[in-house]
């Protein structure tokens, strides 16, 4: 037995033509729809990259108990447990998370592995004086500097790391098509920003009507006009068009060797994308609309033998691990709280009711398949709130000093295999109750437009959530921030919607434009990372922005202005960017003469 898993990163499932994205030339995913098993009703679980990437391993959800970080050493990692039971796993990829202190120990579980660099801003090639970007409407932050330098290694296809992915993929079919009992794992950074790809995929999508390069959206609400969300798509789509081709090569490869008769076959994702809709950019500041949280999921399983079918039973990422375990005859560990798909794929039989889904810290949220309710924190203060963790890292750093001074340690979780870990307080980046409490008719309003005030129906759904929020071990201080009962039933004084309803409308309110300010007003002109190196103006960005106390959120803002960090935060109004205007001239003085608008950031 043998199986492939070809994974993308930030595939939006409603821009594929499987899903009825009739724009999109990507003949492969249709052909691949042919081949296979279609979800109609896959959710990821825990956001974004690597906490998904923890589920796929785990087979359960860890966005409740940790932010973005490494395995832990009590997890169990599904390619760790096939390689000791005499599976050779194999990871080809260009995701350069892996490489860093939030990623660290993934790769290694694997029996072997490859890695491609120069995506996104990955620190790879070295150019101490730097570059000049071309003409670009794409913002600036940490990353971009070192983007734009790697491209210059990029501009033939043959050597983009996508294709390069493909490649060593490739090469481990041509070496090991003859072998049983593999896993090969091919794994693309891809479509993920920026949006780079080359001008035979650019110029089936011509929206441009410049020479700028926009492939790089910040996250935060959408504050350009309809022309430049265009040309933002199209970069997109074309990335696409350019993964199709790529997927294109395996199917091939599976069809000249005759592996369909003992070869699985999944085509997955972390999560989607917004590009535009809900009048947003991006993910994990907004709320996680069905965009960016519903994602595309084929199988083919040779037991099954079922293709170019549907399913409209309801699963999961945290299947996938149990599945795979169970195709090469391994049983999923006890912890693992995913069900193998082989009955859904034979003849659609559910194995679940429910799917959760969100980030540490942010809304916690539940699905039936129908409806969708995502629970916002009771208080805008979005607190209690910890890391559980013995990995003390972040995306790209390790846990400050100051965010360890007042650890302590807690009892174990019914997972952690008797062992206990590190209870380290955590400041959230924002608050959900900005968005208030959000429920969903999927099937009478898909575009998610109509948020529903329905006691009876969210009673229903805060119980489901309950449940599984307990079935996971949630740390009793998630059911204090989001106001639900750790034990006992939960009763009327339960429901958030109502409570939460000016919230809801508040946070669809149009965005402070650039233009409602003066030209080279600090709001609009002053990166927030300048003014929070400036002892005359730091206390005044962290009273505006809590979030820029804790240093490793202050780098990820510090390219923003004010202004850009608001169209991320629908809680910071107009009034408030003026009121610190206004402090930032009182203590700065007046700004000289006119700026430009200031820079953004890119991721």
């Amino acid at each position: 037995m043998r199986a492939i898993m070809v994974m993308f990163d930030s595939l939006n499932r409603r821009l594929l033509p499987n899903f009825g994205a009739s724009e999109i030339e990507a003949p492969n995913f249709e052909r691949l729809a042919r081949l296979s098993v279609t979800f109609d009703n896959c959710y990821a679980g825990s956001m974004p990259c690597m906490p998904a990437r923890r589920e796929l391993h785990t087979g359960r959800y860890n966005f409740l108990h940790r932010s973005w970080g490494p395995l832990e050493p009590f997890d169990d990692s599904m390619p760790e447990i096939l390689k000791n039971n005499g599976v050779h796993t194999h990871l080809a990829t260009d995701h350069q998370h892996y490489w860093e202190d939030g990623g660290a120990t993934y790769h290694a579980r694997y029996s072997t592995f490859e890695f491609f660099r120069g995506q996104e801003g990955d620190p790879w090639k070295g150019h101490v004086g730097g570059v000049t970007p071309p003409p670009t409407g794409n913002g600036d932050n940490f990353l971009t500097r070192q983007d734009w330098v790697n491209r210059l290694y990029l501009t033939d296809e043959l050597d983009h790391p996508q294709t390069l992915t493909f490649d060593a993929g490739l090469h481990f079919l041509e070496t090991n098509s003859d072998k049983q009992d593999w896993f090969l794992q091919i794994e693309t950074f891809d479509p993920h920003e920026p949006f780079f790809s080359y001008e035979r995929y650019r110029e089936l999508y011509p929206a441009r009507n410049d020479d700028r390069i926009y492939d790089w959206p910040s996250y935060r609400r959408v504050i350009e006009d309809d022309e430049t969300v265009d040309a933002v798509r199209a970069e997109y789509f074309a990335l696409v068009s350019m993964c199709d081709r790529s997927l294109g090569r395996v199917l091939d490869f599976m069809d000249e060797h005759d592996m369909w008769d003992d070869t699985m076959l999944i085509v997955n994702t972390d999560h989607g994308f917004l590009l535009g809709e809900h009048g947003w950019w991006g993910k994990s500041v907004m709320p996680w609309f069905d965009e960016s949280i519903h994602t595309p999921l084929f199988l083919w399983d040779p037991r099954a033998g079922k293709k170019d079918e549907r399913r409209s039973s309801l699963v999961a990422t945290i299947d996938i691990a149990p599945t795979l375990l169970d195709f090469f005859g391994v049983s999923p560990t006890p912890d693992m709280q995913g069900r193998p798909l082989r009955d859904v794929a034979a003849d659609d039989s559910p194995v679940r009711d429910t799917a959760l889904f969100g980030v540490h810290g942010s809304h916690v949220s539940v699905t039936d398949g129908r409806y969708v309710y995502m629970r916002a924190s009771v208080t805008d203060e979005n607190q209690p709130l910890y890391e559980y963790t013995l990995m003390p890292t972040h995306m790209r750093s390790r846990f400050f000093v100051e965010e360890l001074r007042d650890l302590n340690l807690a009892e174990p979780f019914s997972f952690t295999k008797d062992v206990r870990v590190l209870k380290i307080p955590a400041v959230p980046a924002g608050s959900p109750a900005a968005y208030g409490t959000l429920l969903y008719d999927l099937v009478e309003d898909p575009d998610q437009r109509n948020p529903l005030s329905d006691p009876t129906l969210e009673r229903r759904m805060v119980e489901l959530l309950v449940r599984d929020m307990r079935d996971s071990d949630a740390p009793l201080e998630q059911y204090e921030r989001l106001g639900l009962p750790a034990a006992g039933a939960v009763t009327e004084e339960h429901l958030l919607v109502k409570r939460q309803w000016h919230s809801v409308q508040a946070s669809s309110s149009p965005v402070p434009l650039i233009s409602d300010f003066p030209r080279g007003a600090y709001v609009v002109s002053t990166p927030i990372g300048h003014l929070l190196d400036d002892e005359r103006t730091r206390d005044l960005i962290r009273e505006a922005f809590p979030a820029t106390r804790n240093d490793s959120f202050g780098r990820y803002f510090a390219g923003m202005t004010p202004i850009m960090l608001t169209a991320a935060m629908p809680q910071v109004k107009k009034e408030r960017l003026d009121e610190l205007e206004s402090q930032l001239v009182a203590v700065i003085g007046p700004p000289h003469g006119p700026r430009d608008a200031g820079a953004t950031p890119a991721h």
